[in-house]
């Protein structure tokens, strides 16, 4: 297969990269900062590295790079700092999601090509009950006031929930959402539910990066995963 993957200098965008890589797959990856990919995955003979800021990319040159790509995953988010809190690009994960989508509807693939989101288990899947209480609804009406990356995440999982839909002839979608995300050395056990199953505001869980990262890589390689988690907003977390 070949897979691309936006923000693969992220913490856990760089541990899908390893991990596709390890199944012998063909990576692009799209960075604005090469030098910031680790030395193990620069010159690696499988990785096909798009020297770019995603955003500033044409819609003819995405279909370009997606050309032949079986799979797409994003782990873009924004930087935990002012700057990349509350300054532009404001819509970076919904922006780049929809570029990517629009390029591969420009190649019109033969089959569907996967796209896995990296979101957040903050965010409700509105196909599903996922009942919230009122001081839940509350904090998380502050939270998409004041912090434009929750808004952000929402709008990016609601264009493949509602733009592409369930339907689509050349995009099928799923959304991975992880609770609080924590570094760990290598995958352990982890649970994956179709809803939350704990609050994420008041009793948050833990989701270790690459298991993440491994998750997503099951996703993208295995058909039963695949057809299991397909349209769906699964959420993770570490046993």
């Amino acid at each position: 297969m070949t897979i691309l993957v936006a923000g693969a200098t992220g913490a856990t965008g760089r541990l899908l990269v390893e991990q596709l890589l390890n199944h012998r797959h063909t990576v692009k990856v799209i960075v604005r900062s090469p030098d910031r990919l680790p030395a193990n995955l620069k010159n690696h003979d499988r990785l096909i590295v798009i020297h770019a800021n995603i955003l500033d990319l044409s819609e003819a040159d995405m279909a370009r790079h997606l050309n032949g790509c079986d799979a797409v995953a994003s782990c873009l988010g924004h930087t935990i700092s002012l700057n990349g809190m509350f300054g532009p690009p404001r819509r970076l994960v919904t922006d780049a999601t929809r570029l990517l989508c629009n390029g591969i509807y420009a190649n019109k693939p033969e089959k569907p090509v996967k796209f896995v989101l990296m979101n957040t288990t903050a965010n409700k899947n509105r196909d599903l009950h996922e009942p919230l209480s009122i001081l839940e609804r509350v904090v998380f009406a502050l939270v998409r006031l004041l912090l434009p990356p929750q808004a952000d995440n929402e709008h990016a999982a609601n264009y493949l929930r509602v733009t592409v839909g369930q339907e689509d002839r050349l995009i099928e979608w799923v959304v991975v959402r992880p609770d609080t995300l924590i570094n760990d050395d290598k995958v352990t056990g982890y649970e994956v539910y179709a809803s939350p199953a704990r609050s994420p505001i008041f009793n948050a869980g833990s989701t270790s990066r690459i298991n993440v990262a491994h998750f997503m890589t099951d996703l993208i390689t295995s058909d039963n995963s695949w057809k299991r988690w397909r349209g769906q907003m699964p959420v993770i977390y570490n046993r």
